[in-house]
């Protein structure tokens, strides 16, 4: 090779790891927004009292015959940074997946208090200036849908770290050694130790509104399924992208089973999300990467997400359900 082909090849690959710098420094830079998207809303203090909807008695869509329908959950519910934003306290949007399906059932009344950095001590305590959730359930009640435990596992701070990690060894598994160094799994063990939190409201959410029909909803597929990565799109190291979809598969396992065991009806989100997550090329995810391309926050559902989450939850509104026994089962 010439000198100047040399050197044209020594520009190119650094070229290359500037562009790798300034696209892992993006990823990272765009973190703190994970967190801001997940922090309590008292951080960001502009909602008040309950959320997007109509109370009971409301116009709503004029469905005489809709259900009332509660909607309870975190950020993946409320849709961060997805126009129109109904409530910027709780970074709620007007197309979020509550929504799409209030408007299919044609719901008589609707009130969605889900909120941006909600964990399961959110259905008891206020949010800021937002009131605790289940205080929107009434007896007559008949639809609850939650989606909760992602902040009680602590997904913002895990994405955060493993970044981080990631970006110092992009080819190994830093953030498995990291919540593995003790001898135990510490997100495994966070996972267990939400699962009787989940049953609470469960158990609260039947105590309010006792003939409601009760859907847990999953979370949706955040990283590839066959365990591949997107480095640096998305900085997490090779290793690392099957743990952290491991781990989720077991949230929404967890999900599942205390749903079962507590009269409830679990939604899979996950698997009709699979093929659109954050490392596919914009026009296929549903799941943004944390530096987004589409109105979301990073790492949460974008618009054509919330409609698959919606989706999920029409579909399994059409299913009979069994065991409960309780009210109707036409919604």
């Amino acid at each position: 090779m010439t000198g100047n082909g040399l050197e044209g090849a020594g520009a190119g690959a650094v070229a290359r790891r500037r562009a790798r710098r300034m696209a892992v420094g993006a990823a990272l830079g765009s973190c703190a927004l994970l967190m801001a998207s997940v922090t309590p809303a008292a951080a960001h203090g502009t909602g008040a009292g309950h959320g997007g909807g109509w109370r009971h008695g409301g116009s709503g869509h004029g469905g005489a015959h809709g259900p009332r329908y509660v909607a309870l959950g975190d950020s993946y519910t409320s849709g961060p940074a997805i126009p129109p934003q109904t409530d910027v306290g709780c970074a709620r949007s007007g197309l979020n997946y509550p929504s799409l399906v209030a408007d299919r059932k044609k719901a008589s009344a609707f009130e969605d208090v889900s909120c941006g950095g909600a964990t399961t001590e959110q259905m008891w305590t206020a949010q800021g200036a937002n009131a605790p959730q289940l205080e929107a359930l009434e007896r007559d009640t008949d639809l609850v849908t939650l989606q909760i435990g992602g902040n009680d596992v602590g997904f913002g701070s895990i994405i955060a770290t493993c970044a981080g990690l990631g970006v110092q060894d992009p080819a190994g598994d830093p953030c498995r050694s990291h919540y593995t160094s003790s001898g135990t799994d510490r997100l495994s063990v966070a996972v267990a130790e939400t699962a009787p939190k989940i049953a609470r409201v469960l158990r609260a959410v039947h105590a309010r509104s006792p003939h409601a029909r009760v859907l847990v909803v999953g979370y949706p597929d955040l990283l590839p399924d066959d365990g591949s990565g997107c480095f640096p799109a998305v900085p997490f190291a090779a290793g690392d992208f099957p743990y952290l979809r491991d781990t989720e598969k077991r949230l929404n396992t967890m999900l599942r089973q205390v749903a079962v065991r507590n009269h409830a009806e679990y939604v899979d989100t996950y698997g009709p999300t699979v093929g659109h997550d954050m490392c596919k090329a914009p026009g296929d995810r549903w799941i943004e990467p944390l530096v987004p391309a589409s109105p979301a926050a990073p790492a949460h559902p974008n618009a054509k997400g919330e409609q698959s989450m919606a989706d999920a939850v029409l579909s399994r509104l059409k299913q009979v359900r069994h065991g409960s026994g309780a009210g109707p089962t036409r919604y």
